[in-house]
């Protein structure tokens, strides 16, 4: 079994580190830089350090503002393959638009990454939200989740058979017409995991079908236990089992004030507010990602994380508050930082061995022994 698959220990990864100022929407100056050099050096701590995995964010256009948010993005094949090279244990996921992307050329290069990682690459499935960057590559975005998913079902049913099969086969679909396609080399070790950020009903059904977990907003915990069970009894229901992410966003130091007053520093005071906006008025027109309901309430926590959890304080409260989650019943988290390689040593090592000890995590040492 895949590494990332196996145990049943609170899965911790990195999200956004591939596009500029990664999850905080801020101006400052300390803000991460997305260069293929710091992320390298972040992959390589969190390898050594037992991370699970690093999730990217696919974007083609920034969300305007002074800083043009998420303007600048590192393609996310190119950047997991390369960083897949480079480490031993991380497993690396790789985000495909289902609309943007070949279905049989993704086939092949994640069946080409997962040599290069020898059973580590994984695949987060978009089926698409933001209507401004589809008109920038030139496609039509369905405005119905039911034309969009039906096109994201087929589009991995499509994957996966050249996944499988040994020989050539054509396929005469709704969305897909192919003659004598062949899907070799295949994964190396089975279907690789499989990620899926969902929030409408079709959403839901299509993740609990097919993908191996679900990736969903923490913003009140006592409603996020009622839909965390409700994720896992609808996959039950298929005969399957799908564990539910979700992300937050770090801001750790000695003492709570330090931690207070930093994080009011740069996603507050600093914060870049249009672009904020922006992304709060995208996600009300197009997706189904966050609760409506709740969106207009967390626009402070978009500055901050992209609308993630936060665990804002000391060692002991950061490492309080992931405990938080996995009471929740989500099986793991991802974490954004402001500066990821800078902030991740202090989280390494002082989080870390809080977690080991409330045994959410294995001990800092076990994690390497483990993979090898």
């Amino acid at each position: 079994m895949r590494a990332f698959l196996a145990g049943d220990h609170f899965k911790l990864g990195t999200f956004s580190s591939n596009c500029s100022s990664g999850m905080t929407v801020t101006k400052v100056d300390e803000r991460w830089d997305n260069s293929w050099d710091n992320n390298l050096r972040l992959a390589q701590m969190l390898d050594a350090a037992g991370i699970d995995f690093m999730l990217p964010i696919a974007r083609w256009i920034g969300y305007g503002g002074e800083t043009d948010f998420h303007h600048n993005v590192l393609e996310t094949m190119t950047w997991a393959t390369a960083l897949l090279a480079r480490t031993e244990r991380l497993t690396v996921f790789a985000t495909m638009h289902t609309a943007a992307n070949n279905p049989v050329v993704v086939a092949k290069q994640i069946a080409t990454a997962d040599q290069v990682g020898k059973g580590r690459i994984g695949l987060n499935i978009v089926a698409g939200w933001n209507k401004p960057e589809y008109e920038a590559l030139g496609l039509d975005l369905p405005d119905d989740h039911e034309t969009r998913y039906a096109y994201a079902q087929e589009w991995f049913d499509v994957v996966q058979k050249l996944w499988q099969s040994e020989g050539a086969f054509d396929w005469d679909g709704r969305f897909f017409r192919l003659k004598n396609v062949l899907g070799h080399p295949h994964p190396v070790d089975g279907r690789p995991p499989i990620l899926n950020a969902a929030g409408s009903g079709q959403g839901r059904e299509f993740a609990t079908r097919n993908a191996d977990y679900l990736f969903t907003p923490a913003i009140d915990l006592e409603r996020s236990k009622g839909e965390v069970q409700e994720i896992k009894d609808q996959a039950a229901a298929k005969g399957r089992k799908v564990g539910v992410l979700t992300f937050s966003h770090v801001c750790c130091r000695p003492t709570e004030k330090e931690a207070q007053e930093y994080h009011h520093w740069y996603a507050q005071e600093n914060a870049d507010w249009e672009a904020v906006d922006n992304l709060v008025n995208l996600q009300f027109a197009n997706a189904q990602s966050f609760p409506h309901d709740l969106l207009a309430l967390i626009r402070d926590r978009m500055a901050a994380g992209h609308g993630g959890f936060p665990l804002i304080g000391t060692p002991d409260q950061v490492a309080d508050g992931i405990e938080q989650l996995a009471q929740a019943g989500f099986a793991g988290s991802t974490l954004s930082f402001l500066d990821y390689a800078e902030e991740f040593p202090y989280f390494r090592d002082e989080v870390l061995p809080r977690l080991a000890a409330k045994g959410l995590r294995p001990a800092p040492g076990e994690a390497a022994t483990a993979a090898e």
